[in-house]
This record gives C-alpha cells, structure tokens and sequence, in this order.
C-alpha cells in the first residue's frame, strides 16, 4: 500500500476515469523506455530508476509495442507511433534471428541468450503485429501471417486441436502442454481477425477457446486447469511443488479463469453464441467466490481442486483482467452483479495496486498487501500491459455515454 495519502476513487465504471488512467500509467513509462542503443528497458524500480538495463525479453518487448499501438488510437496520441516503430524495429531486427527465422527469448546487451522458441512469446508477436496493423502504424499483414504459419509448422498439435509450448534451442520438443499459451494465442488470433478480417483466426480462436474452457475444463470440474500431459490429459502434479511459478503455477487461476471470461465474451461480440456467455459467467463466478479475499482484500493466486488457497499472493494481472471481465459481463448481461464486482476489484486496486506516488501499479503484493520488493516492473514479468488492455478493452465495449 502506498504511504502517501489515496485520493477517495469516486467512479471507476467511468470513460473519463478509465482514459485519464491509462494516461497516468504511461506517464511512468514514456520518458523512461527508449533505449537509443535499440528497443526499449524493460527493468524499473518503484520510482522509475533502471535496473539490469541491458536485459530484454520477448513478452515485454512485444507487450510493449501493444500499450503504444492501442494508447495511439484509444488516446489519440499519435506521437506514439513512433515509440511502436522504435519497438518494432528491435522485433524484427534483433529479436528475430533471420538465419533461423526464430525469436531470441532472452537478449543481453541486444545479443541472444536464450534462443527456447516459447508459443506463449508467439502469441505476443503475433498479437504485436496485429495491434500495429489494427492501429495503422504500419503494414503487417504478411508478418501476421507469417507468424501464423511459423506456429502452424512449430507447435500447433492438429490432433488436439491445440498448441504445444516449447522446442529447446536444439530443436526438441518438450512433452510439457498447457492452457496459457493457448489462451494468449487465443487472444492473439482475435487480435489478428479483428486487424485483417481473416476468417481462419477467429476460427482459430473459436476453437481454441471451446477445446480449452469447454472439453478441457471437462476434465476438471469445468474449471481450466493449468499444465497438461502429451497427450492433453490434466497433470495434476505437475509444479505441485512451486504454486509462485512464474509463468506455470500449480493450481487453479482465478486470473486465468477470468481472463478466459473475458476473451470468450470478446469472441461472442464478434460471433454471438449464448453458450460463450453461460461459460463465461461460471468461469468468473466460482473464480471470484473461491478467490476473493474477503478480509484483506484482492483475488488471491491460486487454489487447489477443492478451492483451498495454495498461494494467497496479490498479482496485479489478477486484478486487473478480473475487473475486464467483470465489466464485459455486466455490458453483455446487464447483471448488478457484475457491475458490483468490478467496483469492488477496483476500489481494492485503487487503494492497494496503484502507486500514487510514482505511477503505475505494483507487481505484487502479500496477502496483507505489502510489496515484497520495490521492483515495478521486469522483464517477462510486467509492463503494465495488463493494466492498461484491460482498461482499454472495457473502454472498447463501454455504451456511449458512460460518464
């Protein structure tokens, strides 16, 4: 929690409230993220100091170039079109290794260090390129479908309908499956349909989403379970042993779960299916009652298959696509419910998430909602794209005249 005093947040359901935010986030980060050397730092401490400025990583690198590409178009601020230049121009000229045509993971000091080819880093390319074509900054249509093919050859598992995760730098393919990966491309491929109109991503993304929330979550009590076998059959152990995970936690999400509620409620504004909606409503209902935490606040991070908390941390993404959802839920349903929930999720962050002082949100949080370090933001691990596209996807669904 800040130790400066927190202004009362008055209306949070509000377009002028939700824009003057995401303003305020990326006042922490525009003055501070071009490296001239190439792309941008992805390490600050609370106060927007630099840490390990020479280290990079593929997520943030992309997420990156989204915050810009949408800010320009949802702000109306077109000099930032030159910042997603500046970005992409490290995407596909360092990051991208043209001999291999695969994607360093890791840079250092704008060198490779780990060449793992991740799906997960896949969607966030193929999500960039789409929110750069979308916004019109650049032509990248080729690159969508560039990307959409190298996934196609790497990791889609037509069999399953799904994506596996990793091949090692030697080319192998790991045994590992899970729901992430598939969910951000599922993510992605709504992005890639909305920027080119191509009928094979929102198919995509449609099946995606029906293998994952529904025969997936089938196999889980109809929640979406995280780590999967070869064969797509529930790894019930798998992390069992690291629930902090930062990228493959054991237990069930509630972030996850509300992050596939909004996505599928996206899909059905695309695609009206009443089964999108029933599925997103249980989705976020059992997530919210399992998770929130009633005497300190927040969702907490995860719990195990029979809703006891394995890990009572506050994760700033958590909150953040919860109350996404929670706002397209109440816009497609009308439900109070979800109007109160969203509130409710925002007035917590507003007291405990959002630094006040220096701007943008902490990363994490104990239970009792104290920072465990004063790094804001790292790489891999936070850019505030959470924060800032969850706002922006409730601005894009608002009715007019939400003041």
């Amino acid at each position: 929690m800040s130790l400066i005093s927190v202004v009362p947040l008055q209306q949070s359901y509000n377009r002028d409230f939700l824009l003057t935010h995401c303003r305020d986030i990326l006042a922490f980060y525009t003055p501070r993220l071009i490296d001239s050397s190439g792309g941008f730092f992805h390490n600050y401490l609370d106060d927007g100091s630099l840490f390990n400025p020479g280290f990079r990583q593929l997520v943030s690198s992309t997420r990156l170039i989204v915050n810009y590409a949408r800010a320009s178009v949802e702000l109306n601020q077109p000099e930032y079109k030159d910042v997603v230049l500046h970005g992409l121009q490290y995407l596909e000229q360092v990051h991208y290794q043209n001999d291999s045509q695969c994607y360093a993971w890791t840079l250092q000091d704008h060198q490779p260090l780990d060449m793992t080819q991740q799906a997960y880093g896949y969607a966030f390319v193929l999500l960039a390129y789409s929110a750069v074509q979308q916004a019109g900054i650049a032509q990248r249509r080729a690159k969508i479908a560039e990307t959409y093919d190298l996934l196609e050859q790497r990791f889609w598992q037509a069999e399953y309908g799904l994506y596996a995760d990793e091949i090692s730098s030697a080319g192998v393919l790991s045994p590992y499956r899970g729901q992430n990966a598939n969910m951000h491309l599922c993510e992605a491929m709504l992005a890639a349909y909305q920027a080119t109109n191509e009928p094979r991503y929102l198919a995509r993304a449609k099946l995606l989403a029906n293998n994952i929330t529904v025969r997936q979550a089938a196999l889980t009590g109809g929640q979406v379970w995280e780590h999967y076998t070869e064969n797509f059959l529930p790894d019930w152990d798998c992390n069992k042993d690291d629930p902090k995970n930062l990228y493959r936690p054991w237990g069930f999400q509630p972030g996850h779960q509300t992050e596939w509620a909004k996505l599928l409620l996206q899909l059905n504004r695309l695609d009206t299916d009443p089964a999108l909606v029933t599925k997103a409503r249980s989705l976020f209902d059992i997530a919210f009652k399992t998770a929130w935490d009633s005497e300190f606040g927040g969702l907490v991070y995860g719990y195990d298959a029979q809703g006891n908390w394995c890990d009572d941390d506050k994760y700033f993404w958590v909150q953040a696509e919860s109350f996404a959802a929670a706002a397209l839920l109440y816009q497609t349903t009308g439900a109070a419910q979800y109007l109160s929930a969203y509130q409710q999720l925002w007035q917590y962050s507003w007291q405990h998430m959002v630094d006040h002082r220096y701007g943008a949100w902490y990363r994490l949080l104990n239970r009792q909602n104290q920072r465990y370090s004063n790094e804001k933001s790292s790489a891999g691990a936070k850019c505030d794209y959470h924060t800032l596209c969850a706002c922006f996807d409730v601005l894009a669904a608002m009715p007019a005249g939400s003041n």
